[in-house]
């Protein structure tokens, strides 16, 4: 493990020196490469100076001691302490997501339920708008689809972070363990006898694609359009706006009904399509090399959920990794981070137990 830090410290003092001249500036696309890469060896060289600092408190504390037996407990503090820091070592040594920096659009489709479904898509649609807003990230509502008691068929969002992002805290580092069923259990508004009923809702996150990552050929594209349904401003149901995409090679559909002008809503359309292109492409990569990936469930089936939320215990339980917690009124008002962060945990001890098995 330590051959390869050194390597990497030595990578990230040549990047050091690099960004430092200005001529390598003058080339703004490989100055944001090689700022982006040093910024994700910067962790790595500030855990292992650390580690190499311990080892010589650890060394100077037992030196101490050997006169003054009171010196043992910082020596063992300082063991205690490297320790740690190995273990932070090898964490930030697990090969990293290179879609982590990425930016998102966020995908919520009601599913079996009816209206609560619907209402509960509203639900997480506002919980990952309030989060995005604690975090400091922007979002932008690119097209939606409401039911007629004020939730979501289903509506897509782009998050953004504004300006960049510590390595690991980037959009798609944190948001993409949310694709899946996510199920609620709770008295409907629409229930009229106080029973508890189960519903669903699906989540699809997927990093947004620049033009450059996917190629799109014209003729590869079916287009149609035809008139906006659902609550809305004049335009609605009176002129043809809505626009829907069709990838005839994959089959893949896009659609956007949101803005007034059809030219809008068909440069949002192919805002979701390139990303749900890349995603596919980058899958199926993934696939043909035998990636063991998590996927993101695709139908809202129930038996296929990966979060409940609880509404009469206040309970929120991942299933995946086990977390549980009873402040789901906090949880939806945005307060996702302890959520996240037991799934970043967990993929990261797949990883590392991965690693060292190979």
């Amino acid at each position: 493990m330590f051959e390869a830090v050194e390597e990497l410290l030595a990578e990230h003092a040549d990047l050091e020196t690099r960004l430092a001249d200005p001529s390598v500036h003058a080339d703004q696309a490989n100055a944001r490469k090689l700022a982006k890469r040093y910024a994700e060896l910067t962790p790595i060289t500030r855990t292992y100076r650390a580690w190499k600092q311990t080892g010589e408190d650890i060394e100077a504390a037992r030196e101490l001691a050997a006169e003054d037996p009171e010196f043992l407990a910082e020596a063992k503090a300082a063991e205690a302490r490297r320790e740690e820091l190995t273990e932070e070592l090898r964490l930030l040594l697990v090969p990293r997501d290179p879609n982590d920096d990425k930016d998102v659009i966020l995908e919520v489709k009601a599913g079996e339920g009816g209206e609560e479904s619907a209402l509960f898509a509203g639900d997480l649609l506002r919980m990952y708008l309030r989060f995005a807003e604690r975090v400091g990230w922007k979002t932008e509502i690119i097209d939606s689809n409401e039911s007629d008691l004020g939730g979501y068929k289903d509506v897509s969002v782009a998050v953004k972070t504004k300006g960049g992002a510590e390595p690991g805290q980037g959009v798609w580092a944190r948001l993409k363990y949310e694709g899946g069923v996510h199920r609620v259990q709770r008295v409907p508004a629409t229930e009229s006898q106080g029973r508890i009923h189960t519903s669903a809702a699906g989540v699809l996150v997927t990093p947004e694609a620049e033009e450059v990552e996917v190629e799109i050929h014209a003729n590869d594209l079916r287009i149609d359009v035809y008139r906006s349904s659902g609550p809305g401003g004049q335009s609605v149901n009176t002129t043809d706006s809505a626009v829907r995409i069709t990838h005839l090679p994959t089959g893949i559909v896009a659609s956007c009904q949101n803005e007034k002008s059809q030219l809008q809503n068909k440069e949002q359309a192919m805002r979701i399509l390139r990303s749900r292109l890349l995603a596919a492409a980058q899958e199926e990569a993934e696939r043909e090399a035998s990636d063991a990936r998590r996927s993101q469930v695709r139908t809202v089936d129930r038996s296929e959920r990966i979060r409940t939320y609880n509404f009469p215990e206040n309970r929120i339980s991942d299933h995946r990794t086990g977390f549980k917690s009873y402040n789901l009124d906090q949880v939806l008002d945005g307060d996702l981070n302890a959520v996240i962060q037991s799934c970043v945990d967990a993929d990261a001890a797949a990883k590392l137990a991965a690693a060292q098995e190979n």
